[in-house]
């Protein structure tokens, strides 16, 4: 079986452009939604990525307001951004790129965003109404990629057994919670494994849909995945390649080319789920400025999430 390919850039293309029409239809009440993302730091990576992020927001006609504060700089500072771009009337969503550096406290600088303007979902709020079911809280950008994208191509998740490869509250944790979820696109039976799961591929053997996001590079291979599985890989991942000018080639968690013997569906690396994790923080985005604005015509605070 040869796999066809889950194509993230026309998936994510469709989305940007939905994101774009209610961009305008706000526009029109003379509200543009804005992000302001916060990089801490000059991790060229993080760097591309952000570049990345403002480019797709200006295209979809959403205002983009990066930040880009010292490796150095001290918590009290941090928090001091964060509060005001809670405070902001014109940003509506609001991005802390992590990780950041060791001496900052994560957790105190996600639970310092408005969860109302928490648009990849981190907030213990937005977490917490996510695993109670709730469809109005933001939903990490990755694992909502994910599900819209396996969604949108027409796999049936409906009693289909998920297996998801790695437990990180970013992707594996909150993947396993929308999966789980009464709702199109869901209504799966769950398994998480992750690095230290005994005999790894006889679990992922199990999965009819397999989702790997453990951040090691080809740790799923060709024998390890199910015959006619859908395999989505989260992971991208350098490894050295002399062959290549800029010496290193990128790779996901999934063995591609043996993957993809077994499989129906496949994403590619790079090219599958990253851009849909950037066209679904565009959409919390828009979101949260419709929610904001519904909000203020009411005379009444706008609700987390």
């Amino acid at each position: 079986m040869a796999a066809q390919i889950l194509d993230g850039r026309r998936i994510a293309a469709e989305i940007r452009s939905e994101v774009a029409e209610r961009a305008r239809v706000l526009s029109r009440t003379g509200v543009r939604p804005g992000l302001g993302v916060v990089l801490v730091g000059d991790d060229p990576a993080s760097h591309v990525y952000v570049r990345m992020k403002t480019r797709a927001c200006e295209e979809a006609g959403l205002h983009a307001r990066d930040i880009t504060p010292p490796a150095d700089i001290g918590q009290a500072d941090l928090l001091s951004i964060v509060d005001e771009l809670n405070a902001d009337p014109e940003i509506h969503g609001i991005l802390v790129q992590l990780p950041l550096p060791r001496h900052l406290d994560e957790r105190e600088v996600t639970e310092r965003i408005d969860p109302a303007k928490d648009v990849d979902g981190f907030h213990p709020v937005n977490q917490g109404r996510m695993a109670q079911g709730d469809p109005h809280a933001f939903r990490p950008a990755t694992p909502a990629g994910v599900q819209e994208l396996i969604r949108r191509t027409g796999v049936d998740t409906s009693g289909a057994h998920v297996v998801i490869v790695g437990r990180s509250n970013i992707v594996g944790m909150p993947m396993s919670q929308i999966m789980l979820q009464k709702e199109p696109g869901a209504n799966a039976t769950v398994t998480v494994a992750h690095s230290r799961t005994r005999d790894l591929g006889a679990v992922t053997r199990q999965g009819e849909i397999l989702i790997v996001a453990v951040g090691r590079p080809e740790i799923v291979r060709g024998d390890m995945v199910r015959e006619g599985a859908v395999v989505i890989d989260v992971g991208v991942n350098r490894v050295e390649d002399p062959s290549l000018e800029r010496g290193y080639r990128l790779v996901g968690d999934v063995a591609f080319d043996e993957a993809a013997e077994r499989a129906s569906w496949i994403t590619p690396v790079p090219g599958g789920v990253g851009p849909m994790t950037i066209a679904m923080l565009l959409r919390n985005t828009v979101t949260s400025a419709e929610r904001i604005g519904r909000m203020a015509t009411a005379g009444a605070a706008p609700a987390a999430g």
